[in-house]
């Protein structure tokens, strides 16, 4: 499996939408554990690292 990289301060584009129908999330922190802050809501979830590559369909890079 092809990592994906991403960094802090990134914005994921998931392939499945969060129930409140927002599919963009921001990246707080990157370690073994990823821990993402959904742009629609606000919700803070942390997730592992492995999961959320297989979720992430799209990674804009921030500057």
């Amino acid at each position: 499996m092809l990592l994906k990289k991403f960094s802090q301060g990134d914005s994921l584009v998931m392939k499945k939408k969060h129930p409140c129908g927002s599919d963009t999330f921001k990246v707080a922190r990157v370690g073994s554990d990823v821990r993402i802050i959904c742009l629609g809501c606000g919700r803070d979830m942390t997730f592992e690292r492995e999961a959320v590559e297989k979720m992430i369909k799209k990674v804009i890079i921030s500057d």
